[in-house]
């Protein structure tokens, strides 16, 4: 089992528990004060508070849009369900676009 951070709001209210790839990744874009113990190890984490935040501040407002998320069905059991992206094919020319621009030619 992988050992869990406590991941507070800039107000101190407790958002998320957070793994430590994900609390080095906060760390590096600057969105976090690590706080640790006197022997080094990591006892909490704290979101900064950006200019123009509104008070109430959620861990999504600083990573974006999940594509995944729970859902609960109706004989009680979870499962995961994407979210999708644009209606039809409204996103397929970006898509693509963004494919062909990856493609390199072979010699």
């Amino acid at each position: 089992m992988q050992p869990t951070i406590p991941l507070y709001a800039a107000d101190g209210e407790l958002c998320d528990w957070i793994s430590e790839q994900r609390m080095a990744r906060l760390d590096r874009l600057g969105l976090i004060r690590v706080v640790r113990h006197k022997k080094g190890h990591v006892a909490r984490c704290i979101l900064h508070r950006r200019p123009g935040d509104p008070k109430l501040v959620r861990l999504a407002d600083y990573l974006g849009t999940r594509y995944s998320f729970r859902e609960h069905l109706d004989n009680g059991r979870l499962c995961w369900r994407l979210r999708r992206l644009g209606r039809g094919d409204e996103l397929r020319p970006v898509f693509l676009r963004v494919v062909a621009d990856c493609l390199i030619a072979s010699p």
